[in-house]
């Protein structure tokens, strides 16, 4: 694992707020998406948000409702897929894992079709309206929407601060890669700490 365990750019204030990425039933349970992993960051970001519940935001991966829905290429992933359809998982895989949904609210979740949580959404702008300028990122995939979310961040000037072991992803490997291409790569945009050293520094 790459990175430093600091905050290179200085301590948390208000305006930092938690982005926690798809922590949901469906990748938690036994399910063709499964995040084997999940339960053992999950105690890492329960942490993080009972510290910030109000600064926290969930985002959900909302599959296609049937196989073969969806535009272009997803229309071929879900016929890939068609397990992780909503009308052969059930609407109840979608949710947060009860151990996060209990804080909603005071935290928020924004809801997304795609990797991104950028796209179709408001997400930009209503942390602007709450004055955020950093974000703290958790929860999976690493290599997948936790990939798409940190770099739809940093294309809209964020700070980020990634939780290394508050993130997860079915792919050890993977995982691995881009916690290294973070920090080498992104080292003005991303910085990468443990949860221990985020609480310390975010007051």
């Amino acid at each position: 694992m790459a990175g430093n365990d600091e905050l290179r750019f200085g301590a948390l204030g208000d305006s930092c707020a938690h982005l926690c990425v798809d922590m949901q039933r469906m990748f938690a349970e036994h399910t063709d998406w499964c995040t084997p992993w999940m339960p053992r960051v999950l105690p890492k970001v329960k942490h993080i948000v009972e510290a910030h519940p109000l600064q926290t935001v969930f985002t959900r991966f909302i599959p296609a409702r049937a196989p073969g829905q969806g535009e272009g290429t997803w229309k071929r992933y879900y016929e890939r897929w068609a397990s992780m359809t909503i009308e052969q998982l059930g609407p109840d895989r979608i949710e947060l894992v009860p151990e996060l949904a209990r804080f909603v609210p005071p935290a928020e979740t924004v809801d997304k079709h795609v990797y991104s949580p950028w796209v179709e959404t408001n997400l930009h702008e209503r942390l602007r309206a709450r004055g955020i300028d950093t974000l703290v990122v958790t929860g999976g995939e690493t290599d997948v929407c936790v990939l798409s979310t940190v770099l739809g961040a940093v294309d809209r000037g964020y700070r980020i601060v990634i939780v290394t072991d508050g993130l997860c992803s079915s792919s050890d490997e993977a995982h691995d890669a881009m916690l290294t291409l973070y920090h080498s790569r992104y080292g003005q945009q991303v910085e990468t700490v443990t949860t221990d050293t985020l609480l310390q520094n975010w007051v």
